[in-house]
């Protein structure tokens, strides 16, 4: 099987296994997403959702969220891991989102990744989610799941050369949809230990369920 016959392949199991695919964790707005994106980091989606309600109530936009301390915000996220790191990025990425964007997510990769917290990783989710652009963020599902399944060589060792052989297979409109694909199904599914490879309906291309499970 050629590399493209199994994306197409992929791409064809999943817009009929999961029509739907969305983030997680919960937001109102790009404000609210990239701060549950920031808290998310090497932490629980359900963790980041239990933490955000009352964040977002008392502090609902960028300008309220520059106002308020470091200190201040750790009480409210205190039970995501890294909290005091955290809550630093929060407060002065809230500052730099005042004073150098009029208080508005930017669009742009280079201009996301100026934020205190903000990575590539970040920068693509937000690109993907609210702009609709073709980014992919490779998290450590993605990474795995992309390998298992045979969608990138193995000499794509690193995040970035797993998200640019993806971004160079899928078809481009898909890109945005694909990222929550290969994150759930890596979270439900495709999980890093005891994989449901029986019940996966990939099993039958996957590189993994092949040598695993022959």
């Amino acid at each position: 099987m050629t590399r493209a016959q199994r994306y197409e392949r992929v791409v064809e199991w999943f817009s009929k296994a999961m029509p739907v695919a969305e983030p997680e964790l919960h937001y109102g707005n790009a404000f609210q997403l990239l701060v549950a994106v920031i808290l998310s980091a090497q932490c629980t989606d359900r963790r980041v959702n239990m933490v955000t309600p009352r964040l977002f109530e008392d502090y609902p936009t960028a300008e309220c969220m520059a106002e308020a301390s470091e200190e201040v915000l750790l009480d409210y996220v205190k039970s995501v891991s890294y909290p005091n790191s955290k809550a630093r990025h929060l407060s002065e990425m809230a500052k730099m989102l005042v004073r150098d964007f009029g208080g508005e997510v930017p669009s742009e990769g280079k201009d996301l990744e100026r934020l205190p917290g903000v990575g590539r990783k970040t920068a693509n989710v937000i690109q993907a989610v609210i702009f609709g652009k073709a980014r992919m963020a490779v998290d450590t599902h993605v990474f795995r799941v992309s390998h298992r399944i045979g969608l990138v060589p193995e000499s794509a060792s690193t995040p970035l050369a797993v998200e640019k052989c993806l971004t160079r297979n899928f078809p481009e409109e898909i890109i945005p949809k694909a990222h929550h694909w290969l994150i759930l199904h890596g979270r439900y599914t495709c999980t890093a230990r005891n994989p449901k490879c029986e019940s996966c309906g990939l099993n039958t291309i996957c590189n993994y369920a092949k040598n695993h499970h022959s």
